[in-house]
């Protein structure tokens, strides 16, 4: 049949009407705001609590543990450790984030929880998170705050004393330090405060909250009297160990009331509680000891002259007396100091004079008799002439030098190390430097570093006494009596200590030990491990002693062993904590230790020890041991990761207990 002549072009009109239809079609359908439609449509923006839980996770969580995802947002309140109030609701807000034993090794970043606007409760305990704690102001709801057991630096953040519903604050066990701030009196609903195991110094600010009921700022580096408010003379001594700067009627020690010129000692001061103790034991034990003389002396020259010297000044210093007892400050090292510089300003000539007679004082003494140098924070409770006329007792020889116990005039006992100058660096700038560095450290599984010495090639090193012995003693007994295998607990507990000891080296300072072994590890007043000799070996112009026994050989890595002039490492460190540990579990000296798989190893633990309680935990141990001692050394856990194993160890042990006392 013929078409007409425009049925074409009719057709073209139907064709492209129909495409018209069928695109219109298409928009309306992906535009619709009806279900199933928006395929095309962007994501709804995520909660503001939940993007502030993603960007603390991205700074905090480098492991990966928590299971917070930007696919799950609009169900934040799901999330571990996070708890919501309106959870179901469009405005559901964060008020309780727990964080425990997840091991976050990043940082806690600003900007992040501080967000939280409805926050109650934050706990980040537990977790190796570093750095400083951000500014916390935006909490202005917090009741809770728990940071405790971390790697956190530098001081507190004066936000915390804004938080106005503040009752609980828990930053022990870090790495803090300054000053206590004095406006944490203002938190007036504050009823638990920690700040124990920590670095803090300067004075205990008198909080007098009725509100206040644990109260603990142990292990720091406070100084000066306590204030007796109503408060804190309820908590008692133990709220405030382990600051030996401390003192006053709450501690019942007395504050000294006068310090000599330039901090010298001119009378006997009464020796402290532990230091009576330490003597008495001593006198005891060692009534028939010769005393023996220290090694170094004065020379009667320089003795002469620092004795014109102080002479000198004590005739500057008697033209302000009268000014300093007006302030009340008579006797004080630093008014003191202060007034001879006010002398300065005031004649010319004698600063002239005062000048060049010190500068002439430092060559005379560093050149010929040297000088007794405090570490930073030391009290200077003796004299250089008290150290000298000590007895002494020879404690032991080491590979970086000899060890005494000196008994001081005043009944102090202390430990002094006398360096072998033949391995050690001769510069003398180097030597004091990393005194310094030394100086600084502070931990409760380390024996502190109080003072040091040096004249020409002679080098003093001044410890705490401890006076239980060294671990070494401890697992082999001595000459008269064979050690028994120690028992599960105490080598639990030995092992944790020692490894606090080394990750605090390790994490807080970069430096590594280099010289562990049992005798290295002494017991102090409680029995609690502390390292000693830490760091020293990186004065040493040869790591390697041609006087190393076998046991000191078998404790050192195999790279070690390999390259004789290599430096240690923390990888290294790791090593020898996995030899004591054995040696520990065993009771046997490292040149004893078998070279077996970890199966044999666990075999002849169980023959050396016999029968024992805690078999299942100390296997658990031995593979800590095993672990640190493999050869490679980039296959060998951090020392941090070590602390968690020993720790997850205990908690596991004392969970056991628990439920097997409770049935």
């Amino acid at each position: 049949m013929m078409k007409p002549p425009h049925y074409h072009f009719l057709q073209k009109i139907l064709v492209f009407t129909i495409s018209i239809y069928h695109h219109y079609y298409f928009i309306q359908a992906f535009s619709s705001p009806s279900p199933g439609n928006n395929l095309l449509l962007p994501p709804p923006p995520s909660p503001p609590d939940a993007s502030a839980l993603l960007s603390f996770k991205s700074k905090a969580d480098l492991h990966n543990k928590l299971d917070f995802s930007p696919k799950t947002t609009s169900q934040f309140c799901k999330w571990e450790g996070v708890e919501c109030s309106n959870s179901n609701s469009m405005a559901a807000a964060a008020v309780k984030v727990v964080i425990e034993h997840m091991n976050l090794a990043g940082v806690f970043a600003p900007h992040t929880l501080t967000q939280l606007r409805q926050l109650r409760v934050l706990s980040l305990q537990n977790n190796s998170l570093t750095g400083p704690v951000p500014d916390l102001s935006g909490l202005l709801n917090l009741k809770v705050l728990f940071l405790s057991r971390n790697y956190f630096s530098g001081s507190i953040p004066p936000s915390i004393s804004t938080l106005p519903r503040l009752k609980t604050l828990d930053l022990s066990y870090n790495m803090l330090a300054g000053p206590i701030p004095a406006s944490f009196n203002g938190l007036d609903r504050l009823y638990y405060l920690r700040l124990d195991f920590n670095r803090f110094n300067g004075s205990v600010p008198p909080f007098n909250q009725s509100s206040l009921q644990l109260f603990n700022v142990s292990h720091n580096d406070l100084t000066g009297a306590i204030p007796v408010t109503p408060t804190l003379s309820r908590f008692k001594t133990s709220s405030f160990d382990l600051n030996p700067g401390l003192c006053g009627q709450i501690i019942h020690k007395q504050c000294p009331s006068m310090r000599p010129f330039f901090g010298a000692i001119t009378g006997a001061p009464p020796p402290t509680k532990a230091a009576q103790l330490n003597s008495e034991g001593v006198m005891q034990k060692h009534k028939r000891a010769a005393p023996a003389a220290l090694v170094i002396g004065f020379s009667l020259g320089a003795s002469v002259f620092v004795i014109s010297l102080v002479c000198f000044f004590a005739f500057a210093a008697k033209r302000t007396s009268g000014e300093s007892r007006k302030m009340g400050l008579e006797g004080n090292a630093e008014a003191e100091a202060a007034a001879v510089m006010r002398i300065e300003e005031e004649n010319d000539e004698l600063e002239e004079k005062v000048k060049k007679r010190m500068q002439e004082a430092k060559q005379l003494m560093v050149g010929k008799s040297g000088s007794l140098v405090f570490c930073a924070g030391e009290a200077h409770v003796y004299t250089l002439d008290q150290l000298m006329r000590a007895s002494a007792e020879l404690l032991g020889r080491g590979t970086m030098g000899t060890t005494y116990k000196a008994v001081l005039d005043t009944r102090l006992i202390v430990t002094v190390k006398r360096l072998d100058g033949g391995r050690l660096a001769t510069n003398q700038e180097l030597f004091e430097g990393h005194m310094e560095s030394l100086g600084g450290l502070r931990h409760p599984n380390l024996v502190p570093l109080r003072a040091y010495f040096q004249a020409k090639e002679e080098r003093l090193l001044v410890y705490d006494y401890q006076p239980n012995g060294s671990l070494f003693s401890l697992i082999h007994g001595s000459k008269s009596s064979k050690a028994k295998p120690l028992h599960w607990t105490s080598c639990l507990k030995i092992a944790e200590d020692t490894a606090q000891g080394l990750c605090y080296i390790h994490q807080a300072w970069r430096l590594v030990h280099g010289n562990l072994k049992s005798s290295n590890v002494l017991l102090g007043s409680d029995f609690e491990a502390c390292l000693t000799d830490y760091s020293l070996v990186a004065l040493a112009t040869d790591p390697s002693s041609p006087d190393e026994d076998a046991n000191s050989i078998a404790y050192k890595a195999p790279e070690i062993h390999k390259f004789n002039h290599r430096e240690p490492t923390s990888k290294s460190d790791v090593y020898s904590f996995g030899v004591l540990l054995v040696e520990l579990l065993t009771g046997k000296h490292p040149s004893e230790h078998p070279n077996l798989v970890p199966n044999d190893m666990v075999r002849w633990m169980r023959s050396v020890r016999g029968e024992d309680g805690g078999e299942n935990r100390l296997e658990m141990l031995l593979e800590v041991a095993i672990a640190c001692s493999v050869t490679l050394p980039e296959q060998r856990p951090t020392m941090w990761q070590v602390l968690k194993m020993v720790q997850e160890l205990k908690e596991v042990a004392l969970m056991e207990d628990s439920e097997f006392n409770i049935n």
